[in-house]
């Protein structure tokens, strides 16, 4: 059996990632391709919806979801997981789990500024509140990656799609 690859979205909430995963896993289900989409939002509501915000949480959310992913690649899907995954330490948590040989890491670099404006979920809005005192680039760290394999550095989402659609397809052969 094929081993599948595992292409880890990251970025601010707002940045585009379950977006760029949709439009990602669409293209490469017409090329025939059995892909699995994690995205933070769906995991939250489910596998994961007995986690909080705090470090500890967000480990446990991060590790799942590689586990999830690395079970599912070793069965030749393509994985395109979407979950903020704010710090260096938790990038590298989903490295080790899933294996540098099979995995992506692409950074959705869209300016907070961007994604605040956006906000299409209201998390903005009432993290400025007080209602949400965990938001990542708000009331919690944004580390910068260190390294990524893709770094994803436009507000466009149809440039990043096209970016992200061509450096995937290179990746899959």
């Amino acid at each position: 059996m094929t081993t599948g690859r595992v292409f880890w979205l990251f970025g601010y909430s707002g940045a585009g990632k379950t977006t760029l995963a949709g439009g990602l896993a669409a293209d490469l289900r017409a090329a025939g391709r059995h892909v699995l989409v994690l995205d933070g939002d769906d995991l939250r509501a489910g596998l994961c919806q007995n986690l909080g915000f705090s470090e500890e949480g967000r480990a446990e959310n991060v590790r799942r979801a590689a586990e999830l992913a690395k079970l599912a690649s070793d069965q030749g899907a393509v994985v395109i997981a979407a979950l903020i995954t704010p710090t260096e330490h938790l990038r590298q948590l989903a490295t080790r789990i899933i294996g540098r040989d099979r995995l992506d890491l692409v950074w959705v670099d869209v300016p907070l500024a961007v994604c605040q404006q956006r906000d299409a979920k209201g998390l903005y809005r009432r993290a400025a509140a007080g209602s949400v005192p965990l938001l990542t680039g708000v009331g919690a760290p944004f580390e910068a990656a260190a390294s990524c394999d893709l770094q994803l550095r436009t507000d466009s989402q149809d440039v990043m799609l096209a970016s992200l659609q061509e450096y995937v397809r290179r990746r899959l052969g």
